[in-house]
């Protein structure tokens, strides 16, 4: 399949990966050089010298730790009517060591960083990794979030989401996840505040801060639960005909939110420009944006 896309004249390539696509979003947000730095995993091949490329020129400091046997990972993009259906193929990305993110230099991002942001996808990869960033945001009063990222996370790596879940000082997902994750804890509800409320009130390691849980739900409004209660923010609509890619939407929208979280702005400010790097994206292929953002 990847051949067969390769070779046709209208194949566009684009540095993705669920977390490395919210970091360039909040990077682009920001306008700020060097506010943000990922680590993750790629091969020693052409498409991992595309990715180290691509970041550089987003502004993001990237870290890869380069696996020398397995290829950098890839994923198909399919896109009918705007919708999207993605093919993937792991491979290097499945390959993160612990012991990359233990060396000095590496650790020494994570002793500066204030605010961290993992993909549930990566518990399938070194929940040992998520423990050490979670643990030590926990004991330093910092801020760690994750997504639930697919329904498949809730279901079949229950036990190492339910070992990362009380370091989460927020959660983001999707009304799918969250029905999902509703359903796993048999809390016998489909009703996606109820669902937000629940999951902020779970135990928490720290009491430094206090969980908070924001849903989206495509064109209804974005769900945000905290202290018991709910609030909602209604998401900027778009015209049909000008969707172009759901494809990085969710990824978008927690850069978006992040940009203006580490500014300390207020919850509808931090929702709003959530809202508006998803709007973006949806209006162009793949997780991109244009050259500066027109955010106020």
């Amino acid at each position: 399949m990847y051949d067969e896309m390769a070779s046709k004249s209208n194949v566009e390539y684009i540095a993705g990966g669920a977390t490395q696509n919210s970091i360039r979003v909040a990077q682009w947000m920001l306008q700020v050089p060097d506010a943000t730095s990922y680590i993750g995993s790629i091969g020693k091949d052409k498409f991992g010298e595309e990715m180290k490329k691509n970041s550089k020129l987003a502004g993001v400091n990237v870290q890869y730790y380069e696996d020398d046997k397995a290829p950098t990972g890839t994923c198909a993009v399919c896109v009918v009517g705007g919708e999207r259906s993605l093919v993937a193929n792991l491979s290097a990305a499945n390959c993160y060591k612990s012991e990359h993110l233990k060396q000095p230099e590496n650790w020494a991002l994570v002793e500066k960083a204030k605010y961290f942001y993992i993909a549930g996808f990566f518990l399938t990869v070194s929940p040992e990794s998520i423990q050490l960033v979670a643990e030590h945001a926990a004991a330093n009063n910092k801020v760690f979030m994750m997504n639930l990222s697919a329904p498949f996370i809730c279901e079949f790596f229950k036990d190492v989401q339910e070992k990362a879940l009380p370091y989460m000082d927020y959660v983001f997902g999707n009304e799918t996840e969250a029905r999902t994750f509703s359903r796993v804890h048999g809390w016998e509800t489909d009703n996606v505040e109820e669902i937000a409320i629940k999951i902020s009130q779970l135990p928490k390691a720290s009491g430094a801060h206090k969980r908070i849980t924001v849903i989206t739900q495509g064109a209804d409004p974005v769900v945000v639960a905290q202290d018991g209660k709910v609030k909602l923010y209604p998401v900027i609509l778009l015209p049909k005909e000008k969707l172009v890619d759901t494809n990085g939407a969710g990824d978008a929208f927690v850069g978006g939110f992040l940009s203006q979280l580490v500014q300390e702005k207020p919850m509808e400010d931090c929702v709003r420009a959530g809202c508006y790097a998803a709007n973006v994206v949806i209006q162009r292929s793949g997780c991109t944006y244009p050259e500066k953002p027109d955010f106020h």
